[in-house]
């Protein structure tokens, strides 16, 4: 059962359109990531993703090539509700809810999850002062099963909490790094790899599936 999300401490919010806002490493995007946006689209009137850099992760290719991935794969998705908006990246979340704040005052900002993260937000760098005025959104993931213990948790920090029920295919970006496989990964991509391709996924050994054999 999907958890009633709290109200928030600013009664205004309630007024306002939500902008669901999604940073992800996209290193590299998979078809993973193409099913989220487009589900987000289906939930909230508009969308904002941007690459992120986890302070906490260890990157395949640096920013600029996978900025240029999650814009490709934006562009592909054509809808003009969903934006790249690489301003909003920051290591800490706080940062990136006070830029959303100012850049779209009139909205109130989503912050998109995976399931896979519940368990680390209340380590976050302020997770107590931003979480009470932030709506989060999580992901289930195949593999990554929400616990009530990090719900509640959540929830013990202010957060409103929405569970996205959407269908999300197993693919993530660990994987395809480990073993590079180029069909994890949208074809619309394939044109920039074939420049720069720090993963191996178009190489000769590797070679790109055919249109007809893509998910």
């Amino acid at each position: 059962m999907t958890p009633t999300p709290r109200l928030l401490s600013d009664p205004a919010a309630a007024d306002r359109l939500p902008i669901a806002l999604f940073g992800t490493s996209a290193d590299p995007p998979t078809h993973g990531h193409r099913a989220l946006l487009e589900g987000l689209l289906q939930l909230y009137p508009r969308v904002a993703t941007w690459a992120s850099d986890n302070p906490l992760k260890q990157h395949k290719a640096p920013l600029e090539l996978r900025m240029a991935l999650l814009g490709a794969l934006v562009e592909a998705i054509g809808d003009p509700r969903l934006s790249l908006e690489q301003s909003l990246s920051s290591p800490w979340t706080m940062e990136t809810l006070a830029r959303a704040r100012q850049r779209w005052p009139q909205c109130q900002p989503v912050f998109v999850i995976g399931s896979d993260l519940a368990a680390q937000v209340p380590r976050w760098r302020g997770a107590a002062q931003w979480l009470p005025g932030c709506r989060l959104a999580i992901a289930p993931r195949q593999g990554w099963l929400l616990q009530e213990e990090e719900l509640r948790r959540l929830r013990q920090l202010g957060a409103g909490i929405e569970i996205l029920r959407l269908q999300i295919p197993a693919t993530a970006s660990s994987g395809v790094r480990a073993a590079p496989a180029p069909e994890q990964v949208p074809a619309e991509l394939h044109p920039l790899l074939r420049r720069h391709d720090p993963y191996g996924l178009l190489s000769p050994g590797c070679a790109s599936p055919s249109p007809s054999s893509m998910p």
